[in-house]
């Protein structure tokens, strides 16, 4: 698989400047970070959460945990982590685990982590297992413009 259809067209809609860089395939965002010699921090991973029957993405750095106490205090009650199957049915032309931080793309709410919005660079998953998306981090803040901001994730 290659990049998310959806993804390259939603890019393409705000005239974004990117590079796609290919990696041998990998099974999680820190493995993908090592693989393409990336910071970590600097590698944006994507978490779908489930709030009363609606989807939300949480966008952490990659050796970060979303801060699900965080999250219910923000909400007013628990929230869960999607399953695979609603991700496979929220995310059809991406391979499970490599969703891009864009939630807005597939029209999904999205919150950001503004650790992110202060990187010079970030990478993301395109939407399989063997490449990341470079961009400016002025590029990112443009393309999550519309993303809520604040904290959510915790060290693992």
């Amino acid at each position: 698989m290659a990049m998310s259809i959806t993804l390259e067209e939603f890019l393409s809609q705000h005239n974004a400047s990117y590079d796609l860089i290919p990696h041998p395939h990998t099974g999680s965002s820190m493995e993908t970070a090592e693989e393409s010699h990336v910071p970590g921090m600097r590698l944006a991973k994507a978490v779908v959460i489930r709030d009363d029957g609606r989807y939300l993405m949480v966008v952490v750095p990659s050796p970060e945990h979303v801060d699900m106490g965080l999250l219910r205090q923000q909400f007013g009650h628990a929230v869960t982590v999607a399953s695979e199957a609603e991700l496979a049915d929220l995310f059809p032309d991406c391979e499970t685990g490599a969703v891009p931080p864009l939630g807005t793309a597939w029209g999904v709410d999205t919150y950001v982590d503004e650790s992110l919005l202060a990187e010079t660079e970030v990478y993301f998953e395109a939407g399989d297992h063997e490449s990341v998306v470079r961009v400016s981090g002025d590029q990112f803040e443009k393309l999550l413009e519309d993303a809520e901001r604040g904290y959510f994730g915790r060290a693992m």
